[in-house]
């Protein structure tokens, strides 16, 4: 009888913490559907305390360096000399440093490494001389990486342009999609209308675009709910406070399970400089509820496909924001229908990558 074992049955991934974010949560979930199917899975957690800790899932070790800084994840060499897993996964565009180094320092011995594009590629908000250095930054990925991820297919021809990888090497796979996660507390939200933005406070979101057109809503009793926590949070309650938006503008925090908030919601707005597939649209796309969106990602427009899901703004253009907000808060406005997805299961597709990359290696 052939050998029925998995090329890929050890399974590692790593993040700098657990403090909330789109793409920890999502390698949270992949890592759970990972050893679900029978894999064994390790992550390593420069600090494993935090928002995202509750949603650590069963059959998964985790191996924390007690270190919330970056260059903690420059200890992963001798980790995985020790760990030996048969592949790694890195889970984002915000750790393939970590990865390069971790491909520098083994070099023949590192297992496959595979990336995943989260956040985009091309990059305007950058001041001319570090765009330079990001765009060639990502020309050496192909050096370091075995195989990468894009999350949709405009993503995938975006990552060939500017990493230069080609076609044998590049995949698009979808996340899993978030579940409901029973007896997860809820923020309150407010009684009547509302919008909401869930993300980090963090200055990739530009929460401040959203703040400052509350006073423009054609309806004054409309409120705004972030749910979220982060470095601006400070700044953005300064300025709700400058604009007299108290009683209108609430962030309560992390929501452990904003889905239940996104379907209450009248309408959920994203008005970020840059994204990469947000999973808040496709939440939103799913339950229902309208999206305004900034153009700030080549899979916005691949998620809001049509105008009776959402609006795209562009990044920076208040009127057009307040004009999009104002749409679909008219008294009546039909919601769009839930969007259901199809396609490969995520969590299948991603072991037989694995699979395949250790058995060539092999």
């Amino acid at each position: 009888m052939p050998d029925q074992t998995p090329s890929a049955s050890h399974i590692l991934s790593f993040a700098q913490t657990l403090q909330g974010g789109g793409v920890e949560r999502a390698m949270l979930r992949m890592a759970g559907g990972w050893a679900r199917a029978g894999r064994r899975v390790t992550l390593v957690i420069g600090d494993a305390g935090g928002a995202l800790s509750h949603e650590l899932p069963d059959g998964v070790a985790v191996r924390e360096l007690r270190s919330s800084a970056y260059r903690a994840l420059f200890g992963l060499p001798a980790l995985v000399r020790e760990i030996a897993p048969d592949i790694v996964f890195c889970p984002g565009n915000h750790y393939t440093s970590a990865a390069w180094w971790l491909k520098r320092r083994l070099r023949r011995a590192c297992p496959p490494i595979v990336g995943k594009v989260s956040n985009a590629l091309v990059r305007p908000d950058l001041p001319r001389g570090a765009g330079a250095a990001y765009r060639a930054w990502l020309r050496m990925h192909p050096s370091f990486l075995d195989a990468v991820v894009a999350m949709t297919p405009a993503m995938a021809e975006e990552a060939e342009r500017a990493m230069g990888i080609r076609d044998a090497r590049l995949h698009v796979i979808a996340n899993p999609p978030a579940l409901p996660i029973p007896g997860a507390p809820q923020p309150k939200l407010p009684e009547g209308r509302f919008i909401l933005g869930v993300g980090r406070l963090a200055p990739q979101k530009r929460w401040d675009r959203l703040i400052t057109a509350m006073p423009r809503l054609i309806d004054p009793a409309v409120r705004l709910v972030i749910l979220g926590e982060g470095e601006e949070r400070d700044a953005l309650e300064r300025l709700v406070e400058r604009l007299g938006l108290s009683d209108r503008v609430s962030m309560p925090g992390h929501a452990p399970d904003p889905l239940p908030a996104i379907a209450r919601a009248n309408l959920v707005a994203l008005t970020s400089e840059f994204e990469g597939v947000p999973g808040v649209v496709r939440e939103a796309l799913a339950a229902g509820t309208p999206v305004v969106a900034t153009d700030s990602s080549v899979a916005i427009h691949e998620l809001i496909d049509s105008a009776a899901r959402g609006s795209v703004v562009p990044p920076g253009d208040r009127a057009r924001l307040v004009g999009a907000l104002n749409h679909w808060l008219v008294p009546g406005r039909a919601r769009p229908e839930p969007l259901v997805e199809t396609g490969p299961d995520p969590i299948a597709t991603y072991l037989a990558l694995f699979d395949s990359l250790v058995k060539a290696r092999s």
